[in-house]
């Protein structure tokens, strides 16, 4: 539930009690995800994304049932509702929103903790390991009240560049990668813009936390996404970001292609290529790519605190994921489970406690999009079959560029040796079946009947044998 007000001390007393800060997304990758690693510490599961009760499915299930203009324009109002109007801007605080991500976790003793990019793979992982995860980066959604033409880029930098400073001003240990995606973000992109902001410093509550959670010894893992695009500087600490990760290449949003052309003409834009502003750098990706920065003050702080510091370190948001299937494939046999069943979930859809107690494999993609389906297919063609399957597909309401039909999603159920299944996807409703957003968690109950009793933790000692034993088989880097 987010706080009722953008007060920075009202919302501060609420973040400790746990109320989200009002100016955070609720439907963004870092939220989500440290909402699922939270509740599995906590003991949970993790239905509706965190967010979105079970009872609300009827009136999505009725969504899907009107024309497709009303679905985009709800889906478009609803994004919109989540966001702050651009004046509040002066209201965030970076400690404050720590406040309440540090409150998402019990507050006991942890042999680790991971800081860092986000990734889903990662949630599972933190799972196994039983320990919590702190964002380097989340979303800060402002609303521009028609302002900004989504297929006009430089008009979406200038409207950040007049309305950044108060947040900038306020939060030195931030900076902001302001994004702007007219391809897989066009619905949401309609009502407001992407803040994503990063943090440089650790902070007085991330450094508290570590302090209180972490025994003398222990060990931070820095999780380093090292995904860089093309970007322009608007600011000394305002990087604007033209397109993002998905189905179109950073040459498509630059300079166009067919699929851009065809795609504009499919929702009746005014063009047929954007005309971007000039890059001037290759910079951390907004949402997944890390900010070096902070690693040079978590290695400050652990020094003089007598912790140890390991990186992960990776490129694609998605190499983390073979990792973490091997790893609970290993996993499993040291506990002498029988199982055989891969889940494949898809940006906030996961669920770390039903992963575990039905025994089953996790693969995370970071989005619906064909380099998702690629990484999926590399990595079943590179390991022993699994017997079943189940998918999980997130609707985004678009359909953009890269988009695999579900035909061709539903060819990944071959490399099953006995059976594969969507869960929580209607086929003829995707990519705009919105209530697949509570569906995944009831029908990964229904659909996958194995139970086991959740384990105890993975040491660091399983892991690190694990990585020796591996070394060298994964496109992920342990330091």
């Amino acid at each position: 539930m987010k706080a009722p007000s953008t007060n920075p001390i009202l919302s501060s007393i609420f973040a400790q009690n746990g109320f989200t800060p009002p100016y955070i997304a609720n439907f963004d990758s870092a939220s989500g995800m440290l909402r699922a690693t939270g509740a599995y510490l906590r003991g949970e599961d993790f239905p509706g994304i965190g967010v979105v009760p079970s009872a609300l499915e009827p009136i999505a299930d009725l969504i899907t049932q009107l024309p497709r203009s009303l679905q985009e324009q709800i889906y478009i109002a609803g994004s919109a509702g989540e966001a702050i109007p651009p004046e509040q801007l002066e209201d965030v605080r970076a400690e404050v929103v720590a406040k309440w991500m540090v409150n998402e976790y019990p507050q006991r003793s942890y042999p680790a903790v991971a800081i860092g990019s986000s990734c889903g793979a990662l949630v599972n992982l933190c799972a196994a390991l039983g320990i919590p995860w702190l964002p380097q980066t989340y979303l800060i959604p402002v609303k521009h009240g028609g302002e900004i033409n989504i297929d006009e880029p430089k008009q979406a930098l200038n409207w950040g560049r007049e309305r950044s400073q108060a947040l900038l001003e306020n939060n030195p240990e931030l900076i902001l990668h302001q994004m702007h995606d007219p391809c897989q973000d066009r619905l949401t992109s309609q009502g407001m813009a992407y803040f994503r902001v990063k943090r440089l410093l650790l902070g007085e509550t991330y450094e508290r936390f570590l302090q209180k959670t972490l025994p003398p010894g222990g060990t931070i893992f820095l999780v380093e996404c090292q995904r860089t695009w093309p970007t322009t500087k608007v600011s000394d600490r305002h990087i604007f970001q033209f397109g993002a990760l998905g189905g179109a290449t950073p040459e498509e949003f630059l300079h166009g292609s067919e699929r851009v052309e065809d795609y504009l003409e499919r929702y009746n834009s005014h063009r047929r290529k954007w005309d971007a502003p000039k890059p001037d750098g290759e910079r951390p990706e907004a949402e997944w790519g890390f900010e070096a920065q902070l690693r040079h003050d978590v290695e400050r702080f652990a020094q003089e605190r007598g912790y140890h510091v390991r990186r992960i370190i990776f490129t694609e948001p998605e190499d983390l994921s073979p990792f973490v299937a091997e790893l609970y494939r290993w996993w499993y046999k040291q506990r002498q489970i029988v199982t055989n069943c891969l889940l494949v979930e898809s940006f906030l859809l996961t669920e770390p406690m039903w992963t575990l107690k039905t025994g089953s494999v996790p693969f995370w993609m970071k989005f619906n999009k064909q380099p998702s389906l690629d990484a999926l297919e590399n990595y079943l063609d590179s390991t022993d079959p699994y017997d079943e399957i189940y998918l999980m597909l997130f609707s985004h309401g678009v359909d953009s560029i890269g988009l695999p039909s579900i035909e061709r999603w539903r060819r990944v159920f071959e490399k099953a040796k006995i059976q594969g299944n969507f869960v929580g996807v209607d086929e003829e409703k995707y990519p705009r079946h919105f209530s697949s957003m509570i569906r995944y968690h009831t029908d990964l109950k229904r659909l996958i009947s194995a139970r086991y009793p959740l384990p105890s933790s993975l040491k660091l000692e399983q892991l690190d044998q694990f990585i020796e034993q591996e070394q060298g088989n994964f496109r992920v880097k342990f330091t």
